[in-house]
């Protein structure tokens, strides 16, 4: 069975800052849909349909989005890093 390639299932990370103020950090998107001569416009529509599947389940709806920026990446720590291997390493 073949896997998967990852640019096919990886995602990108976006914070958004709702028009009342708001803020939603690490909000997923499919990097299949990025890139392109868009950017990252297409985030919002994927965003905005999430927001929309969310009120409807919740009976709450979202203020319109203000702003949409790429999550910074998360850093490991040289410690922590080097635990992790250490961790999983045979002996």
């Amino acid at each position: 069975m073949a896997m998967k390639s990852r640019a096919a299932t990886s995602m990108v990370m976006f914070d958004v800052v709702y028009e009342d103020g708001t803020r939603s950090s690490n909000r997923k998107v499919a990097a299949s849909l990025l890139g392109g001569l868009d950017g990252d416009e297409p985030a919002r529509g994927m965003i905005e349909a999430q927001d929309r599947e969310i009120a409807a389940a919740s009976g709450r709806p979202r203020s319109d989005i203000k702003s949409i920026v790429r999550s910074p990446p998360r850093v490991m720590t040289d410690e922590a890093g080097t635990d992790r291997k250490t961790r999983g390493a045979k002996r």
